[in-house]
């Protein structure tokens, strides 16, 4: 079914970024090169908001259903209040000299070119086309863990290179196996590429080229995903690259890839008929949840450490969706949408709090509350909401995962709930000596930028207390989209 619009939204948000790279490229005075990033990312939130009140979008190349149009939404909105952050904390970095004015352009360019390309892979209709924006996305974020130019920040970015490419080249196999099936069905060209086609005779498709393309798929994507074991790059990427980029790939890349997964997994259920790419996804998430859980505990560097949180918290989303049935793909849209909030807003305190004690080591990293209330209560009120204590949205989302399991899986739900126990017990006790214990911290020499702190950790409040209507509607909606009864 085609869908008459006017693609100019669409195009808005595609074409910002877009502008702004070459744009950022040449500005060398920090101040504007800063402001000019917010001004781009702002404009984009805007026109992401914008396509809530459109008519939804199905062309063979662009698509805009009840699926993308929330995480377009979201997506936008955390890099707007992550330049926001961005702007104080790499001034900080620049004043004592671990970024060189050199790269201050580079940093923004790629900056653009990172949200550019996550906006294309969600508004994709094209399997190819949505691979270019996950593959482009990759290598902007890979360009900026390494830009401290450390010889870790440079191990750790060759690290997610090699990794992310291995990664990224199977799901291209894997998109090619997709095509080659389809063509046979629908004929060459962008109609055996496009996802609305491609799930409209998806029964029509031989159903081992399309298990087989999914295991490809599910590995590919999985790497970016951070699922165990295909996890390594991300500690490393977390802890060596700067931290507005920590936020944007536990908040918004992680979702992206995983999105792209979920993508897959539709279309090759419709094919085999079959629970099979279910079961591979909940066992891929169990994996992941119970590795870093016990991963949590080893770790000295806060940015490590929350990095682990994510890969737990990517499996927990992957088993939700392997769960399927309304419920759990509700649960786990709903995960994805707080965990995005809460992750950012803890790095961007993270952000501070280590810019404050000069390191990013947890033993060294004392009473942040004494010197700096804001930073304290911000990482405490985070890392609450982000071990799903109530009245927060993660309580809210893990316990419907939860109680869907007892029903559905119940051989998992203790395996769950030990990862989970583990977890809250690795991170709390980390966490709350560098909140409360004796000071060892310094005051910076500006405020430090801790609004999108807080007004993700009221989001994130609110949505544990009350889902407002509409937003409730669009999970329904979206779930019974992939696959919910």
């Amino acid at each position: 079914m085609t869908l008459p619009l006017d693609l100019s939204t669409v195009e808005v948000l595609l074409l910002i970024p877009a502008i702004a790279i070459p744009v950022l490229a040449l500005v060398t005075n920090y101040r504007l090169g800063a402001a000019l990033n917010v001004l781009a990312c702002a404009l984009t939130f805007c026109a992401g908001v914008a396509l809530l009140f459109s008519d939804r979008v199905r062309t063979e190349l662009l698509i805009v259903d009840d699926f993308n149009i929330f995480f377009i939404v979201l997506t936008t909105f955390v890099g707007f209040t992550t330049s926001i952050f961005s702007a104080t904390y790499i001034a900080h970095e620049i004043e004592i000299g671990r970024i060189t004015p050199a790269f201050l352009r580079f940093y923004h360019a790629m900056f653009q070119a990172m949200m550019g390309a996550m906006n294309v892979a969600l508004v994709a209709n094209n399997i190819g086309l949505m691979w270019v924006g996950v593959e482009v996305a990759t290598l902007s974020t890979v360009m900026m863990v390494g830009i401290y130019r450390t010889h870790e920040a440079i191990e750790a970015a060759w690290k997610y290179f090699i990794l992310g490419s291995v990664g990224i080249g199977l799901a291209f196999f894997g998109t090619i196996l997709i095509y080659l099936t389809a063509q046979e069905v629908l004929g060459e060209g962008l109609s055996a590429m496009s996802w609305d086609m491609l799930a409209a005779n998806a029964g029509r498709f031989d159903p081992r080229m399309m298990s087989l393309a999914f295991v490809f798929l599910l590995v590919g994507y999985g790497t970016k995903v951070g699922l165990a074991p295909l996890h390594n790059w991300l500690p490393d990427a977390h802890a060596e690259g700067p931290t507005p980029i920590s936020a944007v790939l536990s908040g918004l890349l992680l979702n992206v890839a995983i999105y792209a997964v979920v993508r897959c997994k539709v279309l090759v259920e419709g094919s085999l008929q079959s629970p099979l790419p279910s079961r591979m996804l909940m066992g891929f998430g169990l994996v992941s949840v119970v590795l870093a859980a016990f991963f949590l505990w080893r770790q000295r560097d806060i940015k490590r450490l929350f990095a682990y949180s994510s890969i737990e918290h990517m499996g927990i989303i992957a088993f939700a969706f392997g769960m399927g049935g309304a419920v759990a793909n509700f649960a786990a849209l709903l995960h994805m949408t707080v965990h995005s909030l809460t992750k950012s807003a803890i790095f961007f305190a993270v952000g501070h709090a280590a810019q404050k004690a000069g390191t990013q080591v947890m033993d060294d990293i004392r009473g942040l509350i004494t010197l700096s209330p804001t930073v304290g209560w911000g990482l405490m009120v985070g890392t609450i909401a982000i071990l799903g204590l109530p009245p927060f949205g993660v309580f809210a989302s893990e316990f419907l995962i939860l109680t869907t399991a007892m029903r559905e899986q119940p051989w998992a739900t203790p395996i769950l709930l030990l990862a989970l126990g583990v977890a809250f017990a690795a991170i709390f006790r980390r966490v709350q000596p560098m909140v409360f214990g004796e000071t060892t911290a310094r005051r910076l020499p500006h405020p430090p930028a801790l609004l999108p702190v807080f007004v993700h950790l009221g989001l994130v409040l609110t949505l544990g207390l009350f889902i407002p209507p509409y937003l409730a509607d669009w999970f329904r909606l979206a779930a019974k989209l992939i696959g919910g009864t």
